[in-house]
């Protein structure tokens, strides 16, 4: 197969092609005498599965995992597709797990009792995250504090402990700091935790379908790997 036909039994450009096939994420292609690319079946095959990868857990992995296939052991192989697979329900865990936290947050309640103000160190240890960080979310408007006294020390009551929690509950599901501050925006003053929720059971969505997708890669995958195990990549 010429380039050109590779492209359009994948819905790929040419360059693109051609690029895949650079980053190793295509096995190398025949060249005829006049140096032209000449492929086969599997480099099709290759590009279908690349795609459903790179919807299923991004291109960058994607293109990582399919250059390792090429060059590595049947069990090696398989064992990196199965990783995938586990990466995305870890994913769906952690964020179930936040989904929890959130509704024992919820369920706590509002009023500031003396002795549920903390500082900085105990709000840390008691998240499981670093002083640093805490101080960091704060640079970032997702937490605030109250200062005391003339060293302006960090003090936290219930409330502030509530966004802290949801902080660190929706950045232990994968978010990054600014889809947290959205969602620490909305719910800002309310005192409930539903955007946060509206978040994390958005994702779960997502982590479905991006397993869908690497699901319906597996037809395409299983191919690719027999003709690994049979070294048959160069002749098919």
């Amino acid at each position: 197969m010429r380039t050109v036909e590779v492209a359009r039994a994948t819905g790929y450009s040419v360059q693109q092609v051609r690029d895949l096939e650079r980053l190793g994420v295509l096995p190398s292609a025949a060249r005829s005498a006049t140096g032209y690319r000449l492929y086969r079946p599997v480099h099709v095959r290759a590009v279908r599965a690349y795609r459903g990868l790179a919807t299923a857990v991004g291109p960058v992995l994607a293109r990582r995992t399919m250059a390792g296939l090429w060059g590595s052991a049947p069990d090696v192989a398989v064992a990196a597709l199965t990783d995938l697979h586990v990466g995305l329900a870890e994913d769906r865990r952690q964020t179930l797990l936040a989904l929890d936290a959130l509704d024992e947050i919820g369920a706590e309640p509002a009023a500031t009792r003396p002795g549920d103000v903390l500082t900085i160190t105990e709000l840390a240890d008691a998240l499981g995250v670093r002083t640093s960080t805490l101080r960091h979310w704060e640079a970032e408007g997702l937490v605030t504090a109250r200062r005391f006294g003339s060293l302006r020390v960090r003090t936290y009551d219930v409330e502030q402990v509530g966004a802290a929690r949801i902080v660190a509950a929706l950045r232990a599901a994968g978010y990054g700091v600014p889809a947290v501050a959205t969602a620490m925006a909305a719910l800002r003053g309310t005192g409930a935790t539903s955007p946060a929720g509206t978040v994390l059971r958005a994702r779960l969505d997502t982590i479905a379908a991006r397993s869908r997708a690497l699901l319906r890669a597996g037809t395409d995958l299983a191919d690719l790997l027999d003709t690994v195990q049979h070294g048959r990549a160069e002749v098919r």
